[in-house]
């Protein structure tokens, strides 16, 4: 089974993205999800590739499930040290 981050889209390049997921920002290949993806849309990362645009009536629930999921409460910041590792496959042609 893999797990998917989701993480807010802030910039494209290409076949890449800049992607925010709790304060770390990361590139990912975005090719998997296609052209109809807008800075300011979320993903679902998984080994630095988007596998799934998340609909906009879905982010705010997403979003809390994996709060839930990874033992933050609402007024605690999320753990961003458990993520450590999401997102740093190097990708060729990465924007410098």
């Amino acid at each position: 089974m893999c797990l998917g981050i989701p993480g807010e889209v802030l910039e494209i390049d290409g076949d890449e993205a800049l992607a925010e997921f709790w304060d770390v920002e990361k590139w990912i290949r975005i090719d998997i999800v296609g052209a109809d993806l807008s800075v300011g849309d979320y993903v679902l990362n998984h080994a630095g590739f988007a596998i799934r645009k998340i609909p906009e009536e879905e982010v705010a629930e997403t979003i809390s499930y994996y709060e839930e999921l990874l033992g933050a409460d609402a007024g605690e910041a999320l753990d961003v040290e458990s993520l450590d590792g999401i997102g740093d496959e190097k990708t060729e042609g990465r924007p410098e």
